[in-house]
């Protein structure tokens, strides 16, 4: 499995949806369910996956797929 469909995988669990619907414009403003807990466990779930640890300030920006795929780049992951 890749990492970007590891990444996917993550996010579609999280936040109960197909893969399809995962998109740079998938976040907290267009998304209803998009709340902290979701934000959370994505987090979570992301450091797990990847062998990570996101500092505070991403774990506040991660508020979309697109910043969750910046935030990664610069810990050095490859999507």
């Amino acid at each position: 499995m890749t990492n970007l469909e590891k990444y996917n995988e993550i996010f579609a669990e999280v936040f109960g949806v197909p893969n399809e619907v995962l998109n740079d414009s998938f976040g907290k403003d267009t998304v209803e369910s998009w709340d902290s807990v979701h934000q959370l466990n994505l987090v979570a779930l992301l450091e797990e996956a990847f062998d990570i640890m996101l500092d505070p300030e991403d774990i506040m920006g991660l508020t979309s797929y697109k910043a969750g795929k910046e935030i990664l780049s610069n810990q050095e992951v490859e999507l």
